[in-house]
Formats: C-alpha cells, structure tokens, sequence
C-alpha cells in the first residue's frame, strides 16, 4: 500500500486579515478618541503569526511573501488605520532584512531568527532619521554611548526592539552614521509622552529617548557616511513603501466602502453619479500605483533608479489615497461630518501619507536627476 504525505498547508494571510479586522473595527474609535495605543489589534496580529510571517520559513518564520502582507495590512487599514500603519513600521523592517540575506548574504539571519522565536515586534526610526540620522554616538571603551531622541517611532509601547541609528564624530571618515538595535526595555531608554497629533492617534508614535545608552562594537550592524544614498538605504526605498503605503490604502478603502453605503438608496441623480465616479477614478489611480509599487518591492533590484521609480509611486499611491477620501466625503455629504460615518476619521488619518520619506520635494528632487543624469547626492 502507497504511503502518501499531505502537502503543507499554507495559510491565507489575507483571510486571517479579514478576520482580525473584524475583531478591531469597532475598538479604532475608542483608540482615536483617547489617544492610545492599539494595544488589541496588536496583540490580535502577534497571536496569529503576523510578526514572524516575513521571516523566511527556512529561518523559523511564516515565509508569506511581501504582497501577501501588504494586501493584509491594506485590510486592517479599512478596519483601523493605526493598527495597519504601527504594524507596517514592523513589517517593512522585517522584510528588508530577509532580503538582504536571501540577496545579499547580509547577516540578518541572527536577527530574523529572533523575531520568530521570540516573537519580537521591531520598532523603526528611520522616517525622522532617514540619510542625516540624528542623535551622537560618542566612542568609549568597548562599544559607544548614545544620546538622541527618536521621533515617529510608532508601535514603541509594544515594541521590543529600537532599530536605528546615531552620529559618530569619525576623526578620520568624518560624520559617520552608526546602525543598531536598542531594547526599548534598556538602561536609558525612555519613551516621551508626545503623540498628540491629528490623526494616526493610534499608533503610539512617540518619541523615544535615549540617555547616554550603550551599544558594544559588536552591536554596530553598519556604518556609512552621514547625509549620502547608500545601498541599505536603496534597499529600504525598494522595500519599505510598499507595506506602509498599505495602510494608507487600506484607509482610502474604507472611506469608500463607507460612502457608498451611505448613498446606497439615494437617487442616482447625475450628480450624485459624477461624484462616484471621481471617486473611483482617485481610488483606481492609488489602486494601480500600489500594485506596481508592490511589484517593484518584490522583483526590484535596488539601486538610484529603482529608487526613484518606488519613491513617486509613493507620492501617486498618497495623493490618490487623499483624494479618494476627500472624494469619498463629498459623495456621502452632509452625512460624512457626522464621527459615526468614520470619514472625519479617515480624513484625517489618509494626512499622514504626506510625511514620509521621501515627501514631494526631496521625491521630486530625486526623480529629476535620475531622468537627467545629474549625481543624486547633489
């Protein structure tokens, strides 16, 4: 008699998504309201697996692909917009370090390994940091000390790993940025009650402080030149957008479904036919730079053009975020400025697609001289 295995199970992140959006969608309110941290959904994405799916199975993880998870992050964000963006900083730092390793030989494995055994949640500053960094880290024996306060540092009160970065006064390479990691538990480390902000409420990015911590040699993952594209930074352009972006998306997905449900048994007058399909032209556009955005993160080589190319999908995917909710409110009308259609919520959370790197300017900067040919360093 013929033994036969059954075939490994893979799992629909997506589905599990819905589900867990459907756990969190009445809490975004609440977590808007008072200003705190979504404390539920986090927890809700740890308990299923979503803080190791990245990690390649070969390394303990749940080796989902980058678009799996970008389509899940888009689902929470029609739930809870919070919850998918805090969860995207996570996310996108997971996912640039399985590529380094699978295509660089980068010793991220050690790391990767971590986040799927332990289960750890990592916590970006590389938005307020981006190629200047901020903070000094002042040489001593052994190791350095570290002293800067780290902005925008979403899913802190949650998060078990700071991963970023400070300033080395280099006698003989000049200023020098310094990468690393910093237990958000450590000696020194502080997170500054400073998330009062316009929308987002949710997503506890406060300020981290660092007091005079210290990080051993060993503990120093990369260095390069202050102010100047590196390759990691190419890497993270390819990469991090795409699932941040999600969670923009996932919010301009929501103000539709929610203003057509509002409309639902009106009239279909001509006007109110127009403004649905302005509507769908914004949400389409952002649908159709996502998707290229998605394919560029998973089959881009980095490099200045690859660059460039994610960094104005990352404006289209905003803009046309913006735009479907602003769409979206005035399809609904007088109905939308109610709080219970949860459009004033979208509207304000969709405002933070204009403060990530790279925004317009410097994006357009970029784009200019890569289609002149002019040194992106300037």
């Amino acid at each position: 008699m013929l033994m036969t295995m059954d075939a490994p199970k893979t799992r629909d992140w997506i589905d599990e998504a819905h589900a867990i959006a459907e756990r969190i969608a009445p809490l975004a309110d609440r977590h808007d309201a008072e200003e705190s941290f979504v404390d539920q959904g986090f927890a809700a994405l740890k308990e299923a697996g979503f803080f190791k799916a990245l990690v390649p199975a070969e390394l303990g993880g749940g080796g989902a692909s980058l678009g799996e998870i970008c389509a899940a992050i888009r689902v929470l964000g029609a739930a809870c917009g919070s919850t998918a963006l805090a969860f995207s900083m996570h996310t996108h730092l997971v996912a640039a370090a399985a590529w380094r390793w699978r295509h660089q030989g980068a010793p991220t494995d050690g790391l990767l390994k971590r986040v799927a055994a332990e289960d750890l949640a990592l916590v970006s500053s590389g938005g307020s940091d981006w190629l200047a960094s901020g903070g000094t880290a002042t040489k001593v024996d052994g190791g350095f000390r570290i002293d800067a306060r780290k902005a925008f540092s979403s899913g802190c009160q949650a998060g078990d790993l700071l991963m970023t970065s400070a300033i080395h006064a280099d006698a003989e390479g000049g200023p020098t940025v310094l990468h690393f990691a910093v237990p958000l538990r450590g000696e020194g480390v502080t997170i500054a009650d400073s998330w009062h902000v316009l929308g987002m409420r949710g997503t506890g990015s406060h300020d981290v402080v660092l007091d005079q911590v210290f990080v051993a040699d060993a503990g120093i993952a990369g260095r390069r030149p202050q102010g100047k594209w590196h390759m990691l930074f190419h890497v993270i352009s390819m990469i991090a957008f795409a699932p941040i972006y999600s969670a923009y998306a996932g919010v301009a997905d929501g103000a539709r479904s929610a203003a057509l449900t509002i409309v639902r048994g009106r009239k279909a007058d001509a006007d109110l036919i127009r403004r649905a399909g302005e509507m769908e032209n914004a949400h389409a556009a952002m649908d159709l730079a996502l998707r290229s955005m998605i394919e560029i993160a998973e089959t881009g080589a980095p490099g200045p053009e690859t660059s460039s190319s994610a960094m104005i999908r990352r404006t289209l995917v905003g803009r046309g975020a913006i735009e479907t909710v602003e769409r979206a409110i005035e399809l609904a009308g007088g109905a939308s400025f109610y709080r219970k259609a949860g459009l004033e919520r979208a509207l304000r959370d969709v405002q933070g697609a204009r403060f990530h790197p790279l925004q317009l300017g410097p994006q357009l900067d970029l784009a200019g001289r890569i289609a002149l040919g002019v040194d992106i360093d300037g």
